[in-house]
């Protein structure tokens, strides 16, 4: 075990997506940055999210494409590889694929989740394996990999530089920052996601009501358009559609222009959190405690409770922590005034925080 004299020389992450837990790993590396400044880390990302964070000047990225097919992917990281050596291998995805990979990393240490935690067989692929912990927030087990070298202090730090592309576009969309809600509306799991004319009533009165603007962003996907394009036909107030029209790092220069973010549980509730702005997150299929934006769990409209207890039979903290709801209707259980609520008391907060 390497201790705060001696680090590590080289550090692997192995953590390939998706979004929101990418943005989760960001922190966790900053950390031992700070507390190990000499030691260089390689993080084996997926495309997609190398997209948002594969620029960063003092990590090096391995880029794993999926769509390659696990073998053939192992195969040219395994070439890309060749001849180095690490000192240490995070292992932070729970997925067969990710181990599988994790086989063409060449390392004397390799950190995994604990038994209780390593699901998919994954503690075969690890010879170390971080603290126990139960019903933890998804960053807070990842935090897990630093504590098990006694580096307890946390950087909640993410230093995501912005091309000059990004800032133009965000500043084209928000002119102005201060007075303005973006709405990401859609999951990349359909049962996660909230009905169009909740959205519209909600961005509806932060216009009318609060004398705000309202930005739709998203995906180029089918569902996230077509979704962008009911909450426009639908609501009284003009709003600015740009879903399928940015790039992840535009889209994260955009948030950082931002008043707040109303999303359900997805990749943009993370982002919302690295780029420094409240996230009002829904929440009904999944646990907020669990995947709520780290830094904006008070701003949740939770109904995980509720739903356990209407559609399982039991509370909350009576079903294993994993566990999803997500069943058809939901996400019915939040309603446009709960998010309305949670805007003002938001709101509120904020003003209070410029006096």
């Amino acid at each position: 075990m390497y201790n705060d004299t001696h680090p590590p020389a080289s550090v692997c992450i192995l953590r390939l997506s998706a979004i929101g837990d990418t943005c989760h790993v960001l922190p966790v590396i900053r950390t031992l940055q700070g507390a190990w400044p000499n030691t260089r880390f390689t993080w084996v990302i997926g495309r997609l999210e190398a997209k948002l964070f594969g620029h960063l000047p003092d990590i090096e990225f391995i880029v794993v494409d999926k769509r390659e097919g696990t073998l053939k992917a192992r195969a040219k990281l395994k070439e890309q590889l060749r001849g180095r050596r690490f000192d240490v291998l995070m292992h932070m995805q729970l997925s067969l694929r990710a181990s599988i990979l994790s086989t063409a990393i060449p390392a004397k240490i390799r950190l995994g989740f604990d038994r209780s935690r390593a699901r998919e067989m994954q503690w075969l692929f690890t010879n170390l394996s971080i603290a126990p912990a139960a019903r933890q927030h998804v960053m807070d087990s990842l935090f897990g990999f630093a504590e098990k070298f006694d580096v307890y202090d946390r950087l909640l730090r993410w230093d995501i530089p912005l091309s000059d592309d990004a800032v133009a576009y965000a500043n084209r969309v928000i002119p102005e920052p201060g007075n303005t809600v973006i709405i990401s509306p859609c999951s990349s799991h359909q049962l996660r996601n909230w009905r169009p004319e909740y959205y519209a009533e909600v961005a509806d009165y932060a216009v009318a009501s609060l004398g705000l603007r309202v930005v739709l962003c998203g995906g180029p996907s089918e569902i996230e358009r077509r979704t962008g394009e009911q909450i426009v036909s639908l609501m009284k107030q003009q709003c600015l559609n740009t879903i399928g029209q940015d790039t992840l790092l535009q889209f994260f220069a955009t948030l950082e222009r931002a008043t707040l973010l109303i999303t359900p549980d997805s990749g943009p509730a993370h982002m919302g959190t690295a780029a420094g702005i409240p996230v009002i997150g829904l929440y009904a299929a999944t646990n907020p405690a669990r995947s709520g934006p780290y830094l904006s769990r008070q701003w949740c409209v939770d109904k995980y409770d509720l739903a356990a207890k209407r559609l399982l039979g039991k509370a909350a903290a009576e079903i294993p922590w994993t566990t999803k709801i997500e069943r058809p209707g939901v996400m019915d259980l939040i309603t446009p005034d709960d998010v309305i609520k949670k805007m003002h008391s938001l709101l509120l907060s904020l003003a209070r925080h410029k006096k």
